[in-house]
Protein backbone atom coordinates (compact mmCIF):
# COMPACT_ATOMS: atom_id res chain seq x y z
CA UNK A 1 0.00 0.00 0.00
CA UNK A 2 1.29 3.66 -0.52
CA UNK A 3 -0.15 7.01 -0.56
CA UNK A 4 -0.39 8.86 -3.40
CA UNK A 5 -0.91 12.93 -3.61
CA UNK A 6 -2.24 14.91 -7.22
CA UNK A 7 -3.26 18.53 -7.45
CA UNK A 8 -6.44 19.27 -7.82
CA UNK A 9 -7.95 20.83 -10.84
CA UNK A 10 -7.00 24.14 -10.30
CA UNK A 11 -3.67 23.35 -9.43
CA UNK A 12 -4.32 25.16 -5.24
CA UNK A 13 -4.80 22.22 -3.83
CA UNK A 14 -2.73 18.34 -2.54
CA UNK A 15 -5.57 15.53 -2.16
CA UNK A 16 -4.35 12.39 -0.75
CA UNK A 17 -5.62 8.84 -1.43
CA UNK A 18 -4.59 5.27 -0.68
CA UNK A 19 -3.44 3.51 -3.63
CA UNK A 20 -3.29 -0.47 -3.23
CA UNK A 21 -0.63 -2.51 -5.96
CA UNK A 22 -0.29 -6.12 -5.57
CA UNK A 23 1.24 -9.18 -7.29
CA UNK A 24 -1.37 -11.43 -9.35
CA UNK A 25 -1.99 -14.97 -8.05
CA UNK A 26 -0.09 -17.44 -9.08
CA UNK A 27 -0.81 -19.52 -12.18
CA UNK A 28 1.54 -22.23 -11.69
CA UNK A 29 4.12 -23.62 -9.13
CA UNK A 30 7.17 -22.63 -10.45
CA UNK A 31 8.26 -20.01 -12.88
CA UNK A 32 11.94 -19.17 -13.09
CA UNK A 33 12.78 -16.12 -14.74
CA UNK A 34 15.33 -16.08 -17.66
CA UNK A 35 17.19 -13.09 -19.46
CA UNK A 36 16.84 -14.77 -23.37
CA UNK A 37 14.60 -12.39 -25.34
CA UNK A 38 14.11 -15.28 -27.67
CA UNK A 39 12.38 -17.90 -25.29
CA UNK A 40 9.27 -19.29 -25.42
CA UNK A 41 6.43 -17.57 -22.99
CA UNK A 42 4.36 -19.88 -21.40
CA UNK A 43 1.60 -19.29 -18.37
CA UNK A 44 0.32 -22.63 -17.16
CA UNK A 45 2.60 -24.43 -20.05
CA UNK A 46 0.06 -22.96 -22.64
CA UNK A 47 0.09 -20.53 -25.57
CA UNK A 48 -2.75 -19.38 -27.05
CA UNK A 49 -3.96 -20.60 -30.39
CA UNK A 50 -5.45 -18.64 -33.26
CA UNK A 51 -9.12 -18.13 -32.73
CA UNK A 52 -10.10 -18.67 -36.05
CA UNK A 53 -9.37 -22.04 -35.42
CA UNK A 54 -11.09 -22.34 -32.49
CA UNK A 55 -14.08 -24.51 -32.33
CA UNK A 56 -16.83 -25.37 -29.94
CA UNK A 57 -15.24 -28.92 -29.08
CA UNK A 58 -12.34 -26.65 -27.01
CA UNK A 59 -15.11 -25.31 -24.23
CA UNK A 60 -17.23 -28.72 -24.26
CA UNK A 61 -16.15 -31.48 -21.53
CA UNK A 62 -18.76 -34.73 -22.00
CA UNK A 63 -18.16 -36.97 -19.40
CA UNK A 64 -18.36 -35.14 -15.44
CA UNK A 65 -21.94 -37.87 -15.20
CA UNK A 66 -19.28 -40.52 -14.50
CA UNK A 67 -16.54 -41.64 -12.12
CA UNK A 68 -13.55 -40.65 -12.49
CA UNK A 69 -9.22 -41.87 -11.94
CA UNK A 70 -10.06 -43.80 -8.92
CA UNK A 71 -7.12 -43.30 -5.63
CA UNK A 72 -7.49 -46.93 -4.13
CA UNK A 73 -5.52 -46.30 -1.14
CA UNK A 74 -8.34 -43.16 -0.67
CA UNK A 75 -11.14 -44.65 -1.64
CA UNK A 76 -11.87 -41.52 -4.29
CA UNK A 77 -12.35 -41.27 -7.70
CA UNK A 78 -11.76 -37.81 -9.07
CA UNK A 79 -12.54 -36.33 -12.46
CA UNK A 80 -10.90 -32.85 -13.11
CA UNK A 81 -12.06 -30.64 -15.82
CA UNK A 82 -9.13 -27.88 -16.10
CA UNK A 83 -7.23 -26.14 -18.86
CA UNK A 84 -5.69 -29.25 -19.55
CA UNK A 85 -8.87 -31.01 -20.44
CA UNK A 86 -11.05 -28.55 -21.72
CA UNK A 87 -8.59 -25.80 -23.80
CA UNK A 88 -11.30 -22.99 -23.32
CA UNK A 89 -10.84 -22.49 -19.55
CA UNK A 90 -7.26 -20.83 -20.59
CA UNK A 91 -7.06 -17.65 -19.01
CA UNK A 92 -10.83 -17.70 -17.79
CA UNK A 93 -9.86 -18.55 -14.36
CA UNK A 94 -12.24 -21.56 -13.74
CA UNK A 95 -12.54 -25.20 -13.53
CA UNK A 96 -14.79 -27.80 -11.99
CA UNK A 97 -13.98 -31.32 -10.52
CA UNK A 98 -16.08 -34.32 -9.56
CA UNK A 99 -15.21 -36.38 -6.49
CA UNK A 100 -16.75 -39.95 -5.41
CA UNK A 101 -15.52 -41.24 -1.89
CA UNK A 102 -16.57 -44.54 -0.99
CA UNK A 103 -18.11 -45.08 2.76
CA UNK A 104 -16.11 -44.20 5.47
CA UNK A 105 -13.45 -42.84 3.41
CA UNK A 106 -11.44 -39.97 3.64
CA UNK A 107 -9.83 -37.27 1.33
CA UNK A 108 -7.13 -36.51 3.05
CA UNK A 109 -5.86 -33.22 4.27
CA UNK A 110 -4.83 -31.06 1.40
CA UNK A 111 -4.79 -27.51 -0.33
CA UNK A 112 -5.02 -26.06 -3.62
CA UNK A 113 -2.37 -23.31 -4.03
CA UNK A 114 -4.10 -21.26 -6.66
CA UNK A 115 -7.47 -20.99 -5.78
CA UNK A 116 -10.32 -20.96 -3.16
CA UNK A 117 -12.75 -23.93 -3.85
CA UNK A 118 -16.75 -24.04 -3.46
CA UNK A 119 -17.90 -27.38 -2.98
CA UNK A 120 -21.77 -28.59 -3.13
CA UNK A 121 -22.89 -32.15 -2.32
CA UNK A 122 -24.54 -34.50 -4.99
CA UNK A 123 -25.20 -37.50 -3.08
CA UNK A 124 -24.09 -38.53 0.24
CA UNK A 125 -22.99 -36.68 3.96
CA UNK A 126 -19.99 -35.19 4.00
CA UNK A 127 -18.15 -34.16 6.83
CA UNK A 128 -15.40 -31.21 6.34
CA UNK A 129 -13.61 -28.49 7.36
CA UNK A 130 -10.85 -26.44 6.92
CA UNK A 131 -8.12 -24.74 8.97
CA UNK A 132 -7.45 -21.41 9.48
CA UNK A 133 -4.40 -19.57 11.76
CA UNK A 134 -5.12 -18.24 15.17
CA UNK A 135 -4.26 -14.57 15.44
CA UNK A 136 -3.67 -15.36 19.53
CA UNK A 137 -1.28 -18.56 18.83
CA UNK A 138 1.10 -19.14 15.84
CA UNK A 139 0.83 -22.36 16.74
CA UNK A 140 -2.62 -23.34 16.65
CA UNK A 141 -5.30 -23.30 14.18
CA UNK A 142 -9.15 -22.76 14.39
CA UNK A 143 -11.28 -25.33 12.86
CA UNK A 144 -14.25 -24.51 10.35
CA UNK A 145 -16.15 -27.98 10.13
CA UNK A 146 -19.88 -28.63 8.74
CA UNK A 147 -21.61 -31.80 7.60
CA UNK A 148 -23.04 -31.36 4.59
CA UNK A 149 -25.89 -33.20 2.53
CA UNK A 150 -27.68 -33.06 -1.11
CA UNK A 151 -27.41 -29.52 -2.02
CA UNK A 152 -25.62 -28.14 0.65
CA UNK A 153 -22.59 -25.81 -0.36
CA UNK A 154 -19.23 -24.93 1.76
CA UNK A 155 -16.22 -22.81 0.43
CA UNK A 156 -12.80 -22.98 1.61
CA UNK A 157 -10.34 -19.95 1.64
CA UNK A 158 -7.15 -20.20 -0.73
CA UNK A 159 -4.49 -22.05 0.70
CA UNK A 160 -5.78 -23.22 3.65
CA UNK A 161 -5.91 -26.83 4.73
CA UNK A 162 -9.05 -28.90 4.21
CA UNK A 163 -10.45 -32.67 3.41
CA UNK A 164 -13.78 -34.17 3.07
CA UNK A 165 -14.54 -37.50 5.27
CA UNK A 166 -17.63 -39.76 3.99
CA UNK A 167 -19.21 -40.49 7.31
CA UNK A 168 -22.55 -42.15 5.46
CA UNK A 169 -22.88 -45.80 4.40
CA UNK A 170 -23.57 -44.93 0.60
CA UNK A 171 -21.12 -43.54 -1.72
CA UNK A 172 -20.77 -39.78 -1.51
CA UNK A 173 -20.75 -37.25 -4.31
CA UNK A 174 -19.64 -33.83 -4.88
CA UNK A 175 -18.49 -30.89 -7.20
CA UNK A 176 -15.88 -28.85 -6.74
CA UNK A 177 -15.33 -25.58 -8.28
CA UNK A 178 -12.49 -23.61 -8.37
CA UNK A 179 -11.46 -19.74 -9.44
CA UNK A 180 -8.22 -21.11 -11.08
CA UNK A 181 -7.84 -23.14 -14.32
CA UNK A 182 -4.98 -24.80 -12.69
CA UNK A 183 -6.21 -24.46 -9.09
CA UNK A 184 -3.14 -27.12 -7.60
CA UNK A 185 -3.64 -29.83 -5.01
CA UNK A 186 -0.81 -30.40 -2.21
CA UNK A 187 -2.18 -33.45 -0.18
CA UNK A 188 -0.16 -32.96 2.70
CA UNK A 189 0.78 -36.40 4.37
CA UNK A 190 2.04 -37.59 0.91
CA UNK A 191 4.02 -34.10 0.30
CA UNK A 192 6.18 -34.59 3.24
CA UNK A 193 6.41 -38.27 3.65
CA UNK A 194 6.89 -39.39 -0.40
CA UNK A 195 8.94 -36.27 -1.45
CA UNK A 196 11.54 -36.73 -4.15
CA UNK A 197 14.31 -36.31 -2.78
CA UNK A 198 12.85 -37.50 0.87
CA UNK A 199 13.45 -35.11 3.72
CA UNK A 200 15.92 -36.98 6.37
CA UNK A 201 14.69 -38.43 8.75
CA UNK A 202 16.16 -36.69 11.91
CA UNK A 203 13.91 -33.48 10.44
CA UNK A 204 10.78 -35.39 10.30
CA UNK A 205 11.15 -36.98 13.67
CA UNK A 206 11.66 -33.63 14.99
CA UNK A 207 9.18 -31.97 13.04
CA UNK A 208 6.55 -34.31 14.04
CA UNK A 209 7.97 -35.41 17.52
CA UNK A 210 8.10 -38.75 16.18
CA UNK A 211 10.86 -41.34 15.77
CA UNK A 212 12.60 -42.83 13.41
CA UNK A 213 11.20 -45.99 13.00
CA UNK A 214 7.63 -44.27 13.03
CA UNK A 215 8.93 -41.56 10.40
CA UNK A 216 10.10 -44.82 8.41
CA UNK A 217 6.82 -46.36 8.60
CA UNK A 218 5.19 -43.05 7.34
CA UNK A 219 6.90 -42.87 4.63
CA UNK A 220 6.50 -46.26 3.86
CA UNK A 221 2.79 -45.62 3.69
CA UNK A 222 2.47 -42.57 1.81
CA UNK A 223 5.11 -43.22 -0.69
Amino acid sequence: MSLALYTGAYGDELVGFKAYAYDNNPLQDICVAVNDSKASVFVNGKICKDSKFATADDFFFPNLKFSGNEVSMFGITGTLVDVNNMPGLNTLGMSVSRFDLEPQSLFPFHTHPRASALVTILEGTIYTAFFAPDPKNLFKSRLFSKILNPGDVFVYPQGLIHFQYNIGHKKATFLAFFNSQNPGLITIPNSIFASEPSVPDDILAKGFQLNKTQIVQLQKKFS
